[in-house]
């Protein structure tokens, strides 16, 4: 090696080590390890949360869980869409780290049957957490793949991943699942399918115009093959809808499928049964528990009981439909004497989706103040979610802070809490926030977050704490359509890269400390420290790109497509149907 290589694999380790993981400035706290509860939402706007500003969706629980623990402000998701921010989450690294993005526009992982997903080397808080004893489980969503080469070797499955159990959808709930209005895939494979059939239509038909005219002398052969083929695609556009019900909208209990298709109504109390029964096997713990809620996702799936209750309509309902789920919780743990000896975390993936909108109704959320939402890589609307910390006795309850912090954080906090250690053979950009919640600490220990939309850079931000200020400099910004509006309407979510973003030089500057809703960007002659700011976070960017290693990028091409032979199925594929869960 010469002495260049040397000095900057030198350089790039010093990086690696001043941006990982700093040790807790305070030990765990005294007394038997914590049990775990962690509770996500998915695509959960802040603004829709009573404790976050809203008046007129009524989530008592989830205040509650605010009022007697620690409310954060300012809590981050890594990206703006599931399948990356929920890499990020378990992981405690930057998504692009661990290949959990893509290149190409497939933000989020496409079809259970795809293979990719979060990679076997990655180590997640749920594997440290069993290594110590702590017994791990998953109940809801997962989105992070499930096999690489055949249906059952389930290489990216929650059990592979740390989770002694695992209840739940493998994928993600969609509107698809329903046979919605809204639709991830099925309109578009509907429409390709139909003009696909059309045309072969006409050609079979100008064959056989031709034949019957004896303007072609050429067998019948291709008249027959060309109508074969046009029934069959026809065939196709009409069963596509019902083949995707069944290829991505199922649940498994471990590694066997125990519902396929899935009877969405019947889903919520199935998972609360089997939180329940989670919560009072393991009440002498440890435990560590995931619920990852299937609300507030499209298509939106609510029970009699809250349907038509909130003035905000279908998502309003399903929204109040997961607090009374919270609290359901909640009082299991209360139940079992388990509140005080568990701290509980809730939180949302990203932010709520503008975009899911339907003729006049909305069926997204709110992301309150915040510019942007879901798919919005820079804007806070789509990374900015609620975060709240309860742990009664050792974090003080109505403790609001206003500190930059990560869902990435939860890594090493848990990993602190359960008695582990932080990996060190790779870069973890999460920090414990155990002191921080406690209040012994004044500042997060985050100086630079960085923004990522797919694996494009789209802005940084920089606590200047000497001055109090929170910096916000965006390198690129989607193009909102129609012109004027506050999201790219009449698309699933906005882009991050091609025609449809914005690159700015010099880059758009904010001052979130003043300007939390990102409305006017400054320039050199309204903000003095304007060039100082801009040198400063280039800098931070320069050093976080060292730290960066190439691994493959899983959601990109051929691993984010379909693949017939890794289809999991509960009978003879394509007669996948099966239910082993009794009526709760």
């Amino acid at each position: 090696m010469s002495r260049l290589e040397h000095s900057w694999s030198w350089l790039a380790l010093t990086v690696a080590a001043l941006l990982g993981p700093k040790p807790s400035a305070c030990g765990p706290p005294p007394g038997p390890r914590p049990n775990i509860l962690l509770l996500m939402a998915d695509d959960l706007g802040i603004g829709d949360v009573g404790c976050y500003g809203n008046t007129s969706i009524r989530t008592p629980n989830i205040d509650r869980l605010a009022a007697d623990g620690v409310r954060l402000t300012q809590h981050l998701a890594a990206a703006s869409v599931c399948t990356p921010s929920r890499a990020a989450f378990l992981t405690g690294r930057y998504p692009l780290r661990s290949g959990m993005v893509s290149s190409d526009g497939l933000r989020v992982l496409q079809w259970t049957a795809a293979s990719g997903g979060l990679p076997p080397s990655e180590i997640t808080f749920a594997k440290i957490l069993k290594a110590k004893g702590y017994t791990t489980g998953l109940i809801g969503k997962w989105h992070l793949g499930l096999s690489c080469a055949s249906p059952d070797d389930h290489c990216h499955h929650p059990l592979n991943h740390g989770f002694d159990h695992f209840y739940g959808m493998p994928f993600s709930m969609m509107a698809d699942c329903e046979r919605w209005e809204l639709s991830e895939k099925r309109a578009v494979l509907e429409h390709r399918l139909s003009v696909c059939s059309q045309l072969v239509a006409l050609a079979a038909f100008t064959l056989t115009m031709g034949k019957l005219t004896r303007l072609i002398m050429a067998s019948w052969t291709p008249v027959i093959w060309s109508t074969v083929v046009c029934l069959l695609l026809f065939t196709a556009s009409c069963l596509v809808g019902a083949l995707i019900a069944h290829a991505d909208c199922f649940l498994m209990r471990n590694h066997s499928i125990s519902e396929q298709p899935m009877r969405s109504q019947r889903t919520t109390p199935l998972m609360l049964r089997e939180v329940s029964a989670f919560l009072k096997r393991n009440k002498q713990g440890p435990f560590l528990l995931f619920v990852s809620f299937l609300h507030v996702h499209t298509p939106l799936v609510t029970t009699e009981n809250f349907r038509g209750r909130s003035p905000h309509g279908l998502y309003g309902d399903n929204s109040e439909e997961m607090d009374w789920m919270v609290g359901q919780i909640l009082d299991t743990l209360d139940t079992e004497g388990l509140t005080n000896s568990t701290l509980v975390y809730f939180t949302s993936d990203h932010g709520g989706s503008l975009e899911a909108q339907f003729g006049n109704n909305q069926y997204g959320g709110w992301n309150g103040i915040y510019k942007g939402g879901k798919g919005m890589g820079g804007w806070e609307g789509g990374v900015r979610v609620p975060g709240i910390f309860r742990w009664p006795g050792v974090l003080p309850a109505g403790h609001v802070i206003h500190e930059p912090t990560s869902l990435m954080d939860v890594f090493p906090t848990v990993v602190h809490l359960a008695g582990g250690q932080v990996p060190q053979d790779r870069v973890v950009d999460g920090r414990d926030l155990l002191a921080l919640l406690q209040g012994t600490a004044q500042h997060s220990d985050h100086e630079f977050l960085m923004h990522y939309c797919e694996s494009f850079l789209h802005a940084a931000r920089w606590q200047q704490r000497d001055r109090g200020a929170v910096w916000k400099v965006h390198f690129t910004t989607p193009v909102f359509q129609p012109d004027g509006a506050g999201a790219c309407y009449g698309q699933a979510v906005c882009p991050c890269s091609g025609d449809g973003v914005a690159h700015h030089a010099p880059p758009l500057l904010f001052d979130l400390s003043r300007d939390p809703s990102e409305a006017h960007a400054l320039t050199p002659d309204t903000e003095p420290s304007f060039h100082r700011v801009m040198e400063t976070v280039a800098r931070a960017v320069a050093a976080h790109r060292r730290t960066l290693s190439p691994v493959p990028l899983q959601l990109d091409g051929a691993d984010n497509a379909w693949k017939p032979w890794l289809q999991p199925c509960c009978g003879r594929f394509p007669f996948c149907w099966c239910d082993r869960d009794a009526d709760p």
